[in-house]
């Protein structure tokens, strides 16, 4: 049914709370109206952001003119505060990873599916735009037939002292940002995943995982590599693709891909490469005159295209974008890497 706005009420009015404040202005679908936190300093703000500010979830819940409950609050808290709100008859929106294994989501979705509410969640970074300039790449073959992605976020500054240090609160970089990688990775490419072998690392942080490595074997024989780190001084590419006609790479967040592929021309003339040890052929460049390097622009997107969607699945225009069985997928392989690493071997998936 279509109304002039759906009214949004956020629980955990912290940082990404705050976020979707900002997120859904300018949307005329949606507005967030309310607020209710634990914390009195976050009650505060919200209220001087001239939000409803409840004194209980009950209170929140019990609010009629309430359309869509914001679940903003750390992970392990999802799966009660979703679950509430569709019992009570809210649609929900909530933020990523949406619990913290597989069993929770299904019951999730079953609660769903039994109130006839919405759930969705918001996994922004599919609008992410080094993520839809490297699908473009890929999906339109610019370097031939793709045998080999890598995708890496790096960072030096270890976890953030919150509730991400807490294991007990679903922290650890795999649910941080293993959800976001790993959806982007199940968006571009589109087979089944028949392997997985996962690595998790431990510098600074001996409760949860504070990086992880993780390959992911296609039913094509492509390989999928991605790394999060959070101890790395030195930044590796944010993606890196290999096919059979040539080569992509994109430095960091921002930046445009840089592409170089071959002319065709033939490499019968090669320059050997001198080092301390001897010669090289194999390694040696090849000639300016048969490759050509050219730049694919950021593909540019609309983070606001989320709230859009969601209401206009409410008002029974389109379907939802981001589905559950794409989340349940990507929650199944968070838990492959959890298994894998600890087995220290590549688990089958699908």
């Amino acid at each position: 049914m279509s109304k002039d706005f759906y009214s949004i009420a956020v629980v955990g009015f912290g940082g990404m709370g705050s976020y979707h404040l900002k997120l859904a202005e300018g949307i005329d679908e949606v507005r967030i109206t309310g607020s209710f936190d634990i914390k009195e300093d976050r009650q505060e703000l919200a209220r001087q952001k001239g939000l409803n500010v409840y004194d209980s979830f009950e209170d929140l819940l019990a609010d009629e003119s309430v359309d869509i409950v914001l679940v903003a609050t750390p992970n392990d808290s999802h799966k009660e505060i979703a679950i509430r709100s569709m019992e009570a008859g809210k649609n929900v929106v909530c933020e990523k990873p949406v619990t913290i294994s597989s069993a929770d989501l299904q019951e999730m979705i079953d609660a769903s599916e039994k109130t006839g509410k919405l759930l969705v969640v918001h996994q922004n970074r599919r609008w992410d735009e080094d993520f839809l300039t490297m699908k473009k790449i890929y999906d339109e073959n610019m370097l031939g037939e793709v045998y080999a992605i890598e995708s890496r976020v790096h960072g030096s500054r270890g976890i953030p002292g919150d509730w991400r240090q807490k294991k007990e609160h679903g922290g650890g970089m795999v649910l941080d940002w293993g959800v976001h990688i790993l959806d982007q990775a199940l968006m571009m490419v589109n087979e089944k995943v028949k392997k997985v072998y996962a690595v998790l690392t431990h510098v600074t942080n001996q409760l949860v995982d504070d990086g992880f490595w993780a390959e992911l074997t296609f039913e094509s024989g492509k390989r999928f590599l991605l790394e999060v780190g959070t101890s790395n001084f030195i930044k590796l590419p944010r993606w890196y693709m290999l096919g059979t006609n040539g080569t992509a790479v994109i430095e960091d967040w921002g930046k445009d891909a840089k592409i170089v592929v071959a002319k065709g021309k033939s490499e019968e003339d090669v320059v050997p490469v001198r080092t301390a040890a001897g010669l090289t052929k194999t390694m040696a460049p090849r000639r300016e005159d048969t490759i050509h390097e050219h730049t694919v622009p950021l593909v540019e997107s609309n983070i606001k295209e989320f709230y859009k969607n969601v209401a206009a699945y409410l008002s029974g225009e389109e379907d939802i974008i981001v589905t559950l069985p794409q989340v349940m997928r990507v929650m199944k392989l968070m838990e492959a890497i959890f298994e894998s690493a600890e087995k220290g071997q590549a688990v089958d998936f699908e």
